[in-house]
């Protein structure tokens, strides 16, 4: 039975290439992946006031789809050196009410997009702090940093070459082998 791993974008822009590059990695993914995307750009900003009987329906609903998966695939942009503010907000959702995080031991990845060279490296590493505190064991190696990403993909958003499609398999299928080792 495959992996729920749930598929992350960082980005809230319509063509944004983080997204088009996780759409890609769902579809070459180990076969015993099965990534689905979760969207984070209807969550209100957490505020622990809202954190009643009756939170808003979008955490409700980001809470539930998350809590269902076995393991999380970031996919995100840079936003001055740093995450975005609406991935950062997904996190704290994720992470409360005190006691009921939905990300508590789930395997993570980090896939940093950027159409600058250097391939959004400050946003990938700032992500790895609050996945620790988060107890998510990120995996390490290989480190997955897409610059100069607008050259690599097609106007509808496909990968037009077989070296970044063959490096993303590689992610994938590491990836994979990250979920079954920390399995145990």
């Amino acid at each position: 039975m495959p992996v729920r791993v749930a598929l992350i974008v960082g980005s809230l822009r319509e063509g944004a290439y983080s997204r088009a590059i996780g759409l890609e990695m769902r579809a070459i993914a180990a076969p015993e992946l099965e990534l689905e995307l979760i969207e984070i750009g209807d969550l209100p900003l957490y505020n622990p006031d809202l954190e009643t009987d009756a939170p808003p329906a979008p955490w409700v609903r980001f809470r539930e789809e998350v809590e269902t998966t076995q393991a999380v695939l970031f996919v995100t942009p840079e936003y001055n050196r740093s995450i975005p503010g609406a991935l950062k907000n997904a996190l704290d959702v994720g992470s409360r009410p005190y006691g009921h995080s939905i990300w508590q031991g789930k395997p993570a990845a980090i896939v940093s997009v950027s159409p600058g060279a250097i391939g959004a490296f400050g946003a990938n590493h700032h992500l790895r702090q609050p996945l620790v505190f988060l107890n998510m064991p990120v995996m390490q190696q290989p480190e997955a940093y897409i610059g100069n990403v607008a050259d690599l993909l097609d106007d509808d958003g496909k990968l037009k070459t077989d070296g970044t499609r063959d490096f993303l398999k590689s992610f994938t299928d590491a990836f994979a082998a990250w979920i079954d080792k920390t399995k145990a």
